[in-house]
């Protein structure tokens, strides 16, 4: 899908002393389109995802959203900007379907058809009937799933995700990657760290980082 760019960098490089943490990066990603960023371990595959987050600052070039610089201070450029890349704030005493509702509503508003956007990212995800259970009662997959309905539950033009594969099995691999294919032909831009083949025969673009 052509479009401006809504995720762009150039020239992005991250250094600590002497050691190169990211590499010089210029990529530059359309709405709707789902790309991965790929390479080996140290490739800076997280360094460059915290960058488009703000939470880890560039030496050189530059990182942008809907070509604004990067600042996640401003309410505006946060509700662009929906991710997971460290582990999400989870509640211990209110379920997974609550908490997954309470994010909804804070994005859009206590109502109806809130509850229902939150019943849909939950069903979608597999997880209705776990709805009623708690953090600490499901598996590690299972809190990854959970994690990734309370990160596309709200409103984003980009969406960053690392390793949304972690703990699953193949099955619910695909699950995701069919889900975020199908966000993404609604508008969203993806960008994804990822080792997964299912994901990244599926993505739209690509940012190798050798």
């Amino acid at each position: 899908m052509a479009g401006v760019p809504v995720i762009a960098a150039d020239g992005a490089t991250v250094t600590l002393g002497e050691t190169t943490l990211l590499a010089p990066t210029t990529f530059e990603v359309p709405p709707g389109e789902f790309w991965c960023v790929t390479g080996g371990n140290g490739s800076g595959k997280t360094t460059l995802l915290r960058a488009f987050l703000g939470s880890r600052s560039l030496t050189a070039g530059t990182c942008s959203v809907r070509g604004e610089a990067v600042d996640l201070a401003k309410p505006a450029h946060r509700r662009l900007v929906a991710s997971l890349v460290e582990q999400v704030p989870v509640a211990r005493d209110m379920t997974l379907r609550e908490q997954v509702t309470l994010v909804a509503a804070s994005w859009y508003g206590n109502s109806p058809s809130t509850a229902e956007r939150a019943g849909e990212v939950v069903e979608r995800l597999g997880l209705s009937s776990l709805g009623e259970r708690f953090p600490h009662q499901i598996s590690s997959g299972q809190f990854q799933l959970f994690s990734l309905a309370l990160t596309l539950v709200r409103p984003a033009d980009v969406v960053l995700l690392d390793e949304p594969e972690r703990h699953l099995d193949s099955d619910r691999v695909e699950l995701v990657a069919t889900l975020l294919t199908e966000r993404a032909k609604e508008g969203t831009a993806f960008l994804v760290a990822t080792h997964e083949a299912a994901l990244v025969e599926a993505r739209d673009g690509r940012v190798d980082l050798g």
